[in-house]
């Protein structure tokens, strides 16, 4: 049995991914290496607590002498790179630990890896030939976009934001330890995703917690920003696939095709409300209109072709099934 190494899966997309993934593959042993920050929490992982092929380890993806020991303690023989730092406001106040997180960790990550996989670059010890570094990134690196284009695996990467920056530099990382060093690597850049156990601050959450609250729904600048949205569940079908099946050295993009203004999804969301906690008043008259965060990209959207065409993948949920079940979701948890 193989223990495949997962970093920062107490974390939205991670914890969606762990338990599908123990169900999938129970040929793993999955290793979670998560320093628990704002964003992590073990509650997400409370159904898996139990599984004898998953372990939790609290640290920091940056303690270089923690990760050598979890390559050697648990003979690792995959990495799925979830941990990052990802909240763009946060990254306007606080530049410096994404840096730390998202490029120094990745970095480490990267660097035990190949040390422990390899003899020297392009040559691995035979136990570990078929070992594999996946990179979680983000749509964000390659900046902004126009009324009609997408994003490709092709596009120059134009990071706009300090989060989107350290993301660009740490898939640079990677690519370099494939180019130089031959290691095994595949890298996804995902659209925006939404689903259970998102975090509160995030746009879906928030407006869900704001209307049930009764308090006034904060939308940035003009509401039009638009961004493809992405139901967790397939993207954690899609890392799978890329994982087991993606060509080395390949990037793939994940996206639902799925493109809302941030006005459609307030308005679907609070039609969604309406209906199932319904008030005197339609949630709708909470959105309020606040002043535009700096560096806000008007508009994301990933065309996935090339994983749907070379791998099968394809999305099962489209927006309006997803968010009535993220919605769902977060009630039940009330």
């Amino acid at each position: 049995m193989k223990s495949i190494l997962l970093t920062g899966t107490a974390g939205f997309i991670g914890s969606n991914f762990v338990p599908y993934f123990l169900e999938t593959h129970p040929e793993y042993t999955l290793i979670n290496l998560d320093l628990l920050t704002y964003a992590g929490d073990l509650e997400n992982l409370k159904e898996c607590e139990d599984n004898a092929h998953y372990k939790f380890i609290k640290g920091d993806i940056c303690n270089r002498e923690l990760v050598e020991f979890i390559f050697t303690e648990y003979d690792i023989q995959g990495v799925i790179h979830f941990a990052a730092e990802s909240h763009v406001d946060n990254s306007i106040k606080n530049p410096g630990i994404f840096i730390q997180t998202n490029v120094n960790g990745t970095f480490t990550l990267v660097d035990v890896a190949q040390k422990y996989w390899m003899d020297s670059p392009f040559t691995y010890k035979e136990k570990y030939k078929d070992c594999r570094f996946h990179h979680i990134s983000t749509d964000e690196v390659y900046g902004t976009l126009n009324e009609t284009d997408l994003f490709t695996e092709e596009t120059p990467y134009a990071p706009n934001s300090p989060y989107s920056a350290s993301k660009a530099s740490s898939d640079m990382i990677v690519r370099s330890y494939q180019e130089t060093f031959g290691l095994n690597t595949v890298i996804t850049n995902c659209s925006n995703n939404y689903g259970p156990k998102q975090h509160a601050e995030k746009l879906i959450p928030t407006i869900i917690r704001k209307a049930l609250a009764g308090e006034n729904i904060p939308i940035y600048g003009d509401g039009k920003n638009i961004r493809d949205w992405l139901y967790v569940l397939d993207h954690c079908k899609g890392i799978d696939i890329v994982y087991h099946t993606g060509k080395e050295g390949n990037v793939y993009n994940i996206g639902g095709r799925n493109e809302r203004t941030n006005l459609q999804i307030v308005d679907s969301i609070c039609t969604i409300l309406d209906k199932k906690v319904p008030k005197n008043t339609s949630y709708k008259e909470l959105i309020t209109f606040v002043r535009d965060r700096a560096g806000h990209d008007r508009r994301y959207a990933i065309d996935a072709t090339k994983l749907e065409n070379e791998l099968f993948w394809k999305a099962d949920e489209n927006f309006d099934s997803g968010i009535i079940k993220t919605v769902e979701w977060y009630l039940d948890q009330k």
